[in-house]
């Protein structure tokens, strides 16, 4: 193999990856001349087996660009290597799997397998357990809601443990770090020690969330004498693509390899740093270019709108400056004729002009559907659901990139949730007429209709219709704290009114929930999955082909009820010695609190539905189904659809761009990209107060990089796409208006 290590640096779309692939094959192409050039079959099949072939440790940023990544090494190596590329996340979480004998043995915990707990279980279980301080307001964050308290101290452990920073230290960086007016030391010490209760409570029972896996790798396996000997030998080499989106403690793992002689090759983007703000430290892993050969790619030769803005908005991130606090493109003259802008009053307006040029610009056949990005810096549900309508209804299909709703935004989820209140007793104060009549309209819904002279489906079509559903629900549901039923259709005096179609489907649908609950009570159903799959079997699938969407929803659905049960299981079996922990802080409020709240080995089973309807329904982001994308050539021609944060880390590029909301205030906010008390865990943190005007010069430099990256990532058209009110009323006053004031208007186009 190659003596030297790389690090390679440049803009969006330089060939950074390009080069790293082409190190890989060197790599590759050099372990096997070093083996002979009579190298026979048998000494091949040899060398290409796992445990003979040079190990390499391949890394990606994210879920997505790993499975490309992996795509791309294998097919440039012909199959010949065993390609399996990891997230350094996805990498600390299998080591500390696979190593946890020897964090049993260090930390003297109980020998059982560990569970990892999902974000929505993670958020639940520690809501219940501080639900005593909670109530008693000890928990007060200015002017959040519960669930974002919760989660903000959950994300608190996570930063530190990304970062190398012990969990001790949390309560005494906040102090330090935090303005006066966000807290005070009392709520810094105290939440302090609910993390630390909350780190002893998940490992007492063997759960680990990622802050609790982060933390375990590098604090306690990392440094560990037999697991060093084992990595050492496994792995000879690094690839490590985008390591500007890595936490810091990635750099632990890769300076311990590089220091016993392991060859490196990194690539860095000078334009990304996606996730700073979230759990990565780019300038802490920018250090590792001191330790490699630095090559430095040139952008692009071909000139494209990308160069002619970049030059115009943005300062050149090579020559060192003083950014100016909030920075704001200062335009002194016309854009170039590619940039354009569609200015309205209203969002509605903007929402319904852009819509109808992306119509009028396919129909014309200027561009395919697969060519253009509509980016926004939040993208609502009116707004997404406006332009997918819009656009659908033309025969143009929109995919939402990596979409992330709760997953009670779903009918389909309703629907079967309403269904499990049905079944099992003792749920009825869950449900109400509404619910029983969505859930009537969904469950009789034809997935799909075949018209005789074509085979192109027609859009679903329910057998009870949303008039229908209402009067079935008025007239047949008996609501019941216990036991809520419908009755039969001929308990409505009119039921001759209903029609046949929709009798036939409202009977399926009682008949099929009697017999349910008969063998409920008989004990004949193994658990609530069961229920969910029958009833998904029976009313959903039906032989017939789910669209995309509804498919990840139940997928969705079913791998969330899964793991809740799981972990319920898990805490049925918590030992009864744990009872006189009990008094350590009072009945509910650390260790045991969570035994009262409703888990106990004893509580009934509906206790649990309960909580898992409520979780949901309290609008819980679940973790998105495996596999969390559809094949290609589903979405090869849709108009893609994303935020910021998701078109950049997805890496996408577009002939067209069209900027949503580009007077909006968001441009340089970190928003949901930001977490609570990010900056004080970088290395580079200089352990003063984090004061207003840090976090403006934060701003400014994020939108520099924003601009930079979008605009590498567009090949010949942007339209900015202004309304003057915001979708509260307010002005549209952002860092980017100067940019639509200067661009070109719509209407001057087509003169």
């Amino acid at each position: 193999m190659l003596d030297n290590s790389f690090w390679i640096t440049g803009s969006s779309r330089s060939g950074k990856t390009t080069r790293l692939v082409t190190h890989f094959c060197q790599w590759i192409e050099g372990r096997i001349g070093s083996l002979g050039d009579n190298l026979g079959l048998g000494t091949t099949k040899r060398f290409l087996d796992r445990t003979q072939a040079p190990a390499i440790l391949i890394f990606a940023a994210n879920d997505d660009n790993r499975r490309d990544f992996a795509d791309r090494l294998t097919t440039a190596i012909q199959g010949r290597y065993p390609v399996l590329a990891k997230t350094p996340l996805g990498f600390f979480q299998d080591e500390v799997l696979l190593f946890w004998p020897l964090l049993i043995e260090q930390l003297e915990l109980k020998a059982q397998f560990p569970l990892r707990l999902r974000p929505e279980t993670e958020q639940d279980l520690a809501t219940k357990i501080w639900s005593s301080r909670l109530d008693k307001g000890i928990l007060q964050l200015p002017g959040t809601s519960e669930y974002t308290r919760v989660r903000r101290l959950l994300d608190l452990l996570q930063l530190a443990a990304v970062s190398g920073t012990p969990i001790e230290d949390i309560a005494s960086i906040l102090k330090e770090g935090m303005p006066e007016q966000e807290g005070n030391p009392e709520l810094w010490d105290s939440m302090g020690q609910m993390l630390l209760e909350w780190r002893h409570w998940c490992l007492k029972q063997g759960l680990l969330t990622y802050g609790i896996i982060c933390e375990l790798y590098w604090r306690y396996l990392l440094p560990e004498p037999r697991y060093q000997q084992h990595l050492q030998r496994r792995y000879q080499a690094i690839i490590a693509d985008d390591v500007d989106e890595y936490p810091a403690i990635a750099r632990n793992l890769f300076d311990f390899l590089l220091d016993r002689g392991s060859l490196g090759a990194f690539t860095y983007n000078r334009d990304g740093q996606v996730r700073l703000g979230l759990n990565a430290d780019p300038n802490y892993l920018a250090a590792l270019a001191s330790r490699s050969q630095v090559e430095a790619l040139p952008d692009s030769v071909t000139r494209s709108v990308a160069d002619e803005l970049t030059e115009i908005v943005v300062p050149s991130p090579v020559a060192p400056q003083e950014l100016s606090i909030g920075y704001e493109p200062a335009i002194t003259s016309r854009l170039p004729a590619s940039v354009l802008s569609i200015q309205t009053t209203s969002r509605a307006q903007l929402l319904r002009q852009t819509a109808q040029v992306i119509i009028d610009a396919v129909k014309s056949g200027q561009v395919q559907p697969t060519e253009i990005a509509v980016i926004a810096p939040g993208l609502d549900a009116i707004g997404r659901y406006t332009l997918m309508e819009i656009l659908i209804s033309q025969g143009i299909a929109v995919e939402p990139l990596n979409d992330q709703r709760p997953l009670i935004s779903s009918p389909m989820v309703r629907a079967l949730l309403s269904l499990l209140a049905l079944v099992y007793p003792g749920l009825g104060r869950l449900l109400d007429r509404e619910a029983i009549a969505e859930m009537l309209v969904v469950l009789s819904t034809q997935q799909e209709v075949f018209v005789d002279s074509s085979l192109q489906p027609e859009p679903p079509a329910p057998c009870i219709d949303a008039v229908r559903a209402g009067l079935l629900s008025d007239y047949c549901y008996v609501p019941d704290p216990e036991q809520p039923r419908l009755l039969p259709v001929q308990s409505f005096g009119r039921w001759d009114r209903i029609g046949h179609r929709a009798t036939v489907a409202y009977s399926e649908i009682v008949q099929w929930l009697e017999v349910q609950r008969e063998q409920q009570q008989q004990r004949l159903i193994p658990s609530v999955l069961a229920v969910l799959d029958r009833a998904i079997q029976k009313f959903l699938w039906n032989g017939s082909h789910l669209p995309y969407d509804q498919l990840a929803a139940i997928r969705e659905l079913m791998e969330t009820a899964q793991h809740y049960w799981e972990v319920d299981r898990r805490l049925r079996q918590m030992p009864s010695e744990d009872e006189g922990e009990r008094g350590r802080g009072g009945e509910g409020e650390t260790l045991a609190g969570y035994k009262i709240v409703g888990r106990a080995k004893n509580a009934p089973a509906r206790n649990t539905i309960a909580q898992f309807i409520e979780m949901l329904r309290r609008g819980t982001v679940t973790a998105n189904p495996y596999p969390v994308r559809r094949l290609p050539r589903a979405a090869e021609q849709a108009v893609t659809l994303a935020t910021i944060f998701q078109y950049r880390a997805s890496k996408c590029c577009h002939r067209w761009h069209f900027w949503l909301d580009a007077g909006s205030p968001l441009w340089n906010r970190g928003g949901a990209a930001a977490l609570f008390g990010a900056p004080l865990f970088l290395k580079e943190w200089s352990g003063r107060p984090w004061t207003e005007e840090d976090k403006t010069n934060a701003d400014g430099q994020r939108l520099e990089r924003i601009l930079r990256d979008l605009l590498r990532r567009v090949e010949e058209r942007v339209y900015l796409c202004h309304s003057d009110l915001a979708i509260n009323g307010s002005d549209q006053d952002g860092p980017l208006l100067a940019l639509v004031n200067a661009a070109v208007p719509l209407t001057t186009e087509f003169t």
